[in-house]
């Protein structure tokens, strides 16, 4: 009788310890599905977005992107104008704006608004980030 309860109190305890030592070692696909039920929050949604245009021209995209979001589209006071700079880098990987962006009232402000952001930009992607 001990021989036939030993093994299968054996096996009770490895399939029992087996999902504990399996959520330590999570897989990548389960981390990003419980990502999927958090709202993204929207600077790490940007540099997601951002980064794959920016690789294999920057030495670190994700620097790269995460400057454009918090200092160049930051200076930008108007949120229409600073969701389509966002929008233009996320998607191409350069600050750009689409007319059809911007309400037309709005329109000829693209022209100062790069203006504004010139410096930043340049900065955020020439200059060492300091430490």
């Amino acid at each position: 009788m001990l021989l036939r309860i030993l093994p299968a109190a054996m096996l009770a305890s490895f399939v029992l310890l087996s999902p504990a030592n399996a959520q330590s070692q999570l897989p990548l696909e389960t981390m990003q599905l419980r990502s999927l039920f958090k709202a993204p929050d929207a600077r790490d949604e940007f540099v997601r977005q951002c980064v794959p245009h920016m690789v294999g021209r920057w030495a670190h995209p994700e620097a790269v992107c995460g400057c454009l979001h918090d200092h160049a589209a930051a200076t930008i006071e108007d949120s229409d104008l600073r969701q389509a700079v966002l929008r233009g880098i996320s998607e191409t990987g350069v600050p750009t704006i689409e007319t059809a962006w911007v309400p037309e009232s709005k329109k000829a402000e693209i022209g100062p608004t790069f203006t504004k952001i010139a410096k930043p930009t340049l900065q955020c992607m020439f200059e060492p980030a300091t430490n």
